[in-house]
């Protein structure tokens, strides 16, 4: 498959373009060149702005994966471009479309949030990050119909990727892991190679979206307890700590969040890895030598 990431140096999108390459996929990449840009040496690149796709109009391509698709405006004017110029177009898009974060087992076709009045499409602002979510399925769906999708994701864990980054290294560092959240809060995450191999099987496959693609619920307590078991005496975890990198709330608004049913993606492809999997290799990752990036705040 000549496959388009567009990003594909960061994070989730190292995953995308690790397995795409295990492949055997003829791969080329379009970001501004600023992210770790000595990655993938062999990689076709096409340095340019989400700004201005124009770039694009030159090449054509079996499928692209959108890894960086914020803003509104860049997302619009990147599908005019790909329109024409590519089988099927993945969206990554994120579980904070959904407009209740109370409704317990949501499948994809719950109630979406809607478009502020008045709000920007060419400036991002964190209070607009699920409604251009919703904004750009759309505006995908119109252009490339049954040719894209849409992945519904939350925390993504693993190696590059800072969700729950601390855990692992305070593992592998024999130091309290460090939680804000209840230990009854109900939790889903995924593991970052297990979603890039679901984004490029969606997209190999064109599969139409869209697809909550998010792990069993678990009890935040539980889960620890299952990441702590990778290590020998492990160390304590701390229910208290002084800066919270979950961000979640503990009167249970956000539960319904958090309790999606990923059903439609696991019957179209989804694997799974245990958790204690994703944990033990994340901590051999921060054994080798690698420090997680800062989640973020």
């Amino acid at each position: 498959m000549r496959l388009l990431v567009l990003g594909g140096t960061k994070n989730l999108g190292r995953h995308v373009v690790e397995a795409a390459l295990r492949d055997d996929h003829e791969v080329t990449l379009f970001n501004r060149g600023l992210t770790n840009p000595v990655l993938f040496p062999g990689v076709r690149r096409i340095t340019g702005d989400r700004a201005a796709p124009g770039v694009l109009a030159g090449g054509e391509w079996d499928g692209v994966i959108d890894m960086s698709g914020f803003l509104v405006r860049d997302v619009s004017l990147s599908a005019a471009v790909l329109r024409d110029r590519c089988g099927h177009y993945t969206y990554m898009s994120s579980i904070a479309v959904y407009a209740s974060k109370t409704d317990v087992g949501m499948t994809e076709s719950a109630r979406l949030l809607g478009w502020p009045a008045g709000a920007p499409e060419d400036h991002f602002t964190m209070d607009l990050y699920g409604p251009s979510k919703v904004r750009n399925e759309s505006l995908l769906t119109a252009t490339f119909g049954d040719r894209t999708a849409s992945v519904r994701s939350g925390f993504v864990i693993g190696p590059y990727n800072p969700d729950f980054g601390n855990w692992g290294w305070a593992l592998a560092h024999n130091v309290p892991l460090e939680c804000a959240a209840r230990r009854d809060q109900p939790v889903q995450y995924i593991d970052a190679r297990d979603l890039a191999g679901f984004l490029l099987h969606v997209t190999a496959d064109r599969l139409p979206g869209p697809f909550n693609a998010v792990g069993p619920t678990r009890r935040m307590s539980d889960l620890a307890e299952s990441w702590c078991s990778v290590v020998p005496d492990p160390p304590p975890v701390n229910w208290s700590p002084p800066a919270d990198a979950f961000h979640l709330p503990h009167d249970g608004s956000n539960d319904g969040t958090f309790q999606l049913v990923n059903t439609r993606a696991l019957t179209h492809g989804l694997q799974l890895r245990p958790d204690t999997e994703t944990a033990r290799d994340y901590v051999a990752w921060v054994h080798d030598g690698n420090v997680p990036p800062a989640p973020p705040h």
